[in-house]
């Protein structure tokens, strides 16, 4: 079982919060641990927008509650109509699904039946639940921040040498179905892990002017090398499509689409291996020219090979023409930014490791 940063920041601020409960002497402390549990965040921009939403949420909550059991008291379905007002009023707020659990809550417990007087017992469990919010904004802030950049890139990277090794392998007809269609499938969560981490990175904030200027490059860079990746995958979709037509095309057309698509893994792979400093960037050579692969040749061939033809499935590599442009176009892009982004910040290296 691999321990994950946030299993640790849950189990640490639950700690927290029931430690501090107890020590302060509040009537219900486990309710501090609940509210941990919801508030915990992946990044501390996140952490920092959960805060004062939840406090909206647990407040509203808490009035709700409270007006409830003076009014019409706490018999269960009165907490019932008590907790549809407050799914209804958070709901129009628009506060998050973790936020509106969290009031839940907060009527729930607020309403529940006491011998005390019921304004100690309901200020008590409310700043129970304030304690467990505040707990969790805390350790997010403190301990083990996120690094967000080197995931991004370390995700990036794995999942586009899965995709040029598979292309590589299904170009040259030796990549096994049942396999290449699990991978396609696994790349695909891979892909959507990848876009829901760029968001995360995205909501990072800096805090020096020189630092903005050089994380909204980065964000544009990371942004195109995603871009990249896809259609380096949509193009290899697009292989596994044909896979069962591709001996239509002759031969000799066949080793012209491997050479020149060669070119492009080569082309892609180079970028990569820049980004991460393992080319030297004032050598001539380091960042050899993309316009090798001649895509646009390529699918010309492609063209006049079946405008000559009568078969009438010769529309269906249309699709593979299309693709291959697009992955060579969106490559010219990237080397384009790559170079911008190296000339600009020699010395604001993108993290693609740990240190």
């Amino acid at each position: 079982m691999k321990l994950g940063a946030r299993m640790m920041k849950t189990g640490l601020a639950v700690g927290i919060a029931l430690y501090i409960g107890h020590l302060i002497g509040f009537v219900s402390p486990l309710l501090a641990a609940i509210a941990v549990v919801f508030s915990i965040q992946p990044s501390i921009y996140r952490s920092y927008q959960s805060i004062i939403e939840q406090v909206q949420g647990n407040t509203i909550g808490a009035l709700i509650a409270i007006i409830a059991v003076f009014t019409l008291g706490n018999d269960p379905f009165i907490v019932g109509f008590a907790i549809i007002l407050v799914i209804g009023m958070t709901t129009t707020l628009k506060m998050n699904e973790n936020t509106i659990a969290l009031a839940v809550v907060a009527v729930i417990a607020l309403m529940d039946s006491t011998d005390q007087t019921f304004l100690y017992f309901a200020g008590s469990r409310f700043t129970s639940m304030l304690l467990g919010i505040l707990a969790a904004f805390i350790v997010n802030l403190v301990f083990l921040p996120p690094r967000y950049e080197t995931r991004l890139f370390t995700k990036i990277d794995r999942a586009t040498n899965d995709i040029l090794q598979w292309l590589r392998v299904t170009t040259r007809n030796l990549s096994d179905e049942p396999a290449l269609k699990y991978e396609i499938t696994r790349i695909q969560d891979d892909m959507r892990w990848i876009d829901h981490t760029y968001l995360l990175y995205s909501e990072e904030r800096t805090y020096f002017k020189g630092s903005h200027f050089s994380k909204g490059r980065k964000m544009v860079l990371f942004r195109q090398l995603i871009t990249t990746t896809k259609k380096s995958f949509d193009v290899l979709k697009a292989f596994y499509r044909l896979e069962h037509k591709i001996e239509q095309i002759p031969e000799q057309f066949q080793d012209a689409v491997v050479q020149e698509l060669d070119k492009l893994v080569n082309a892609h792979e180079k970028l990569i291996l820049s980004l991460k400093g393992r080319i030297k960037n004032t050598h001539k050579q380091s960042l050899r020219r993309i316009e090798e692969p001649d895509i646009p040749l390529l699918v010309e061939r492609l063209m006049s090979v079946y405008e000559k033809s009568n078969n009438p499935d010769k529309l269906v590599f249309l699709p593979l023409a299309s693709q291959l442009m697009e992955y060579h176009y969106q490559l010219e892009r990237l080397k384009k930014l790559l170079k911008s982004y190296q000339a600009h910040h020699q010395d604001d290296f993108i993290q693609t490791s740990e240190k």
